[in-house]
Order: C-alpha cells, then structure tokens, then sequence
C-alpha cells in the first residue's frame, strides 16, 4: 500500500511539473535576469528573477527588515509599515501599492520570515490577507508568495535567486497583470541594487 501510495504522489508530481511551462526570458538588464513561465494551474505567470547585490548578507537582512524605507526601492509601494514583530529575523506588515489609472490600489499584508543557515539566505514573503479587515476602497492582495534563496558569490557579492507568485485580485485581466510583473520586478530589484551600493559600497570594499 506505501509503494502505492507512493507511486501516486511521484506520479502526480511529474505531473505537475510537466503542466508547468518553461522559465523564458522577459528582460535581461543591469546584471538582472527576469524569467516568467506559465504555471501548472490558472493563467497568471510565475516570475523568477537571478542577480547579484553588492552586499553582505548582514546587510541585506537590515534593507529588507527596515519596512519604513520600502518607499525607496519597491516598485509601486506607497507605503508600508510594521504590524506585529514576531521575533528579530520575522514580522507581518502592511504595505499600499498605488496603481495607474484605470486600475484601483491595492493593499496586502505580509509576513516576512528570515532565515540565515551557514550556506544559504532563506527568505520568505508570504501573504496573510484575513489577518486584518479590509481598508476603504483599496483592493486586498487574496494571494501573493515572494522566495528568496541568497548566497555569497565572488568578488564578495551576494547571488540571488528569487521567485515570485501573486494574484492581485480585482478582476484584472490576467494578460496585464503579466505584461507589468517583469517591469515591476525588475525596477524593484534594480533600486534595490542601488540602494545597497551607494549605502554600503565603501565598507564593503574594505572587507
């Protein structure tokens, strides 16, 4: 019966992943890579985005804790702030995205859980959308899910290898939702760049 059973799951996770289309890239710029694929179920893409981050790992996990500065490098964020502290390396926070018109803003909220080993930087983004009730007129974000894996490259840079799902909700029509996710991914990971050079560069050339 456990050989069966088994059989089963590998069956259906063969499956899966041949349900799932192939990683094609959408924009190639900067050192940045932007992928998308079509997913195993449902029409909105899958994005994978590779590049490397002139920073330490230490770094990195204060740019990406420090929820008040997302105005600086988040591509569409209007403004974000800390919820509930959980512990020093996890928090929930909530974040507004203002759109271009026709499409109305967006809210979401977020539990942001960091976990260093001594190989890799395991981050994770995911959404918790019941965990407060709906604000005026902004559009909560029903599912987003945001992995980061980060490790220490050459010349002291950090590798990224970062995937991201999301469903805005809304009703907007899947094709825009995909034509924009590389744009604002991209943007997204290119300030983030700058950001950690002009603020960390000098140390970080003195290691």
């Amino acid at each position: 019966m456990k050989k069966i059973l088994l059989t089963i799951l590998l069956l259906s996770e063969i499956a899966l992943v041949t349900a799932q289309g192939k990683w094609e890239l959408r924009k190639n710029e900067n050192g940045i890579s932007v992928f998308s694929r079509k997913p195993a179920s449902g029409n909105l893409q899958e994005l994978h985005v590779t590049c490397e981050l002139d920073a330490t790992k230490a770094q990195l996990i204060k740019t990406l804790l420090d929820i008040n500065g997302y105005d600086d490098w988040v591509y569409s964020n209007k403004n974000a702030a800390v919820l509930k502290t959980i512990s020093p390396q996890k928090l929930i926070y909530y974040a507004q995205s203002q759109l271009p018109w026709p499409i109305k803003d967006r809210d979401m909220i977020i539990e942001l859980t960091v976990n260093p080993t001594p190989d890799v930087l395991n981050i994770q983004a995911k959404g918790l959308p019941t965990f407060l009730p709906k604000r005026g007129n902004l559009i909560r974000v029903p599912y987003s899910l945001a992995i980061w894996k980060v490790t220490q490259g050459m010349n002291n840079k950090l590798k990224v290898d970062y995937t991201f799902n999301i469903d805005p909700g809304g009703g907007i029509p899947a094709w825009m939702v995909n034509a924009t996710m590389a744009t604002g991914s991209y943007n997204t990971f290119a300030k983030l760049k700058e950001l950690l050079k002009a603020k960390y560069n000098k140390a970080n050339q003195r290691r």
